[in-house]
């Protein structure tokens, strides 16, 4: 007898009224006379074997912790709330058993991701991991690798994959990366510099700096002092980001044809400018230090303006990392590296559902309910860009 979760929302627009229920399936067993033979109707598929919970609240669980941010412990008590005395243990346990039914499919987002995208944002950031027999944590790292070319109209979906690593070593984005060949946008973490080496199984890398982040160094110098220089270099590196928004939508052709005519100058003149500075600022100060650290990314950070698939910054990396960061907050830390691993998962499958604009508790909900018995061949149509739901997602259970 599953337990599913339904809501309701009344046309006066009041907050969503959630509830439970229970599902009860009877499968009665008949037998024949004449042959003695007995027929039974096998009984439907649980998500979690043995379970209790139906797809409807495993999504709703699953989402409320990586996407609202609701530890596990909070979320007992909402549902006790409404009559529901549901372990911390048990919701775990649930969410366990959900990520090892939906491996196969995080795995195929992951690998056609990787594999079939010619632009990628990298980006990591630090989870607590709580360390077995000490009582303490440590630090793992969530990493993404994101796709987006909506902003050059590309055919490709957009989507964001997760990996959990129990350290931040470079030999694990090269592992991550193992089957990617193209342009990677990121910061200037040094574990990435092996991916762009010759030496690299599948060749190097092409490697594109991040505007925003050197943005970033010279902003904080001006917001300290004051400083004119730093504000004339503020000024001359928007002026780079105002003919990005007059390129946004445009193929890429068209993109690298204005940036070659309108940004290319711009930043060169950008780049003899800092040389001058750099003349008359004391060597130690802030502000040429940052002017330095420009400097010395200049060819990743120009390799944009030859190629107009590539962004000028890392953000969307940073904008998929958000979530984490927010919930790292509230539920602390992962229990274990296989809890940090599931957590990889879920947010792989939830931030790509929303770059796909699906609501992700709906789509969660229907593959929760179709992957047992999806053929594996066909397992592509459960991603999120390909998804289409098999009953109304309002009334699914």
């Amino acid at each position: 007898m599953p337990i599913s979760r339904a809501s309701s929302r009344s046309s006066l627009a009041q907050p969503n009224i959630c509830r439970f229920k229970v599902v009860r399936h009877v499968h009665e067993a008949f037998a024949c006379r004449a042959c003695e033979q007995v027929v039974q109707a096998p009984a439907p598929h649980h998500a979690v074997p043995r379970g209790r919970a139906g797809p409807g609240p495993l999504a709703h669980i699953a989402v409320a912790k990586f996407d609202d941010h609701l530890p596990l412990y909070r979320q007992t008590e909402i549902y006790a709330r409404d009559g529901m005395d549901l372990a911390t243990s048990t919701l775990s346990g649930w969410l366990g058993a959900n990520a090892a039914t939906l491996t196969p499919l995080v795995d195929l987002l992951r690998r056609e991701v990787i594999a079939g995208s010619a632009v990628l944002h990298g980006d990591d950031t630090p989870i607590p991991v709580l360390a077995p027999g000490t009582g303490k944590t440590r630090t793992g790292r969530l990493w993404t690798y994101l796709r987006d070319e909506r902003p050059h109209g590309g055919a490709r979906p957009p989507a964001a994959v997760f990996f959990a690593s129990p350290d931040r070593r470079g030999e694990r984005p090269l592992a991550h990366l193992a089957g990617f060949s193209g342009v990677l946008v990121a910061d200037d973490y040094a574990g990435f510099n092996r991916l762009y080496e010759e030496a690299r199984p599948g060749g190097a890398l092409a490697e594109a700096a991040c505007w925003a982040r050197v943005r970033r160094k010279v902003f904080d110098v001006h917001a300290a002092t004051g400083s004119a220089l730093a504000a004339e270099a503020l000024a001359r590196i928007g002026a780079l980001y105002g003919i990005e928004r007059d390129l946004h939508g445009k193929p890429p052709d068209a993109r690298t044809r204005e940036r070659q005519a309108r940004s290319t100058p711009l930043a060169a003149a950008l780049k003899a400018w800092e040389q001058t500075c750099l003349t008359q600022l004391p060597g130690r100060s802030e502000l040429a230090e940052a002017l330095r650290y420009m400097l010395a990314r200049w060819p990743a950070l120009t390799r944009a303006f030859e190629d107009g698939r590539i962004a000028l910054d890392n953000n969307a990396a940073e904008r998929a990392l958000r979530g984490v960061a927010v919930g790292r907050k509230n539920y602390l830390f992962a229990g274990s590296d296989l809890g940090a691993e599931r957590a990889a998962a879920f947010y792989t499958l939830i931030e790509t559902a929303k770059l796909n604009r699906l609501d992700p508790e709906a789509y969660l909900r229907d593959v929760l309910t179709r992957i047992a018995d999806h053929p594996a061949k066909r397992l592509t149509d459960l991603l999120p860009w390909n998804w289409t739901p098999a009953q109304p997602a309002a009334h699914a259970a």
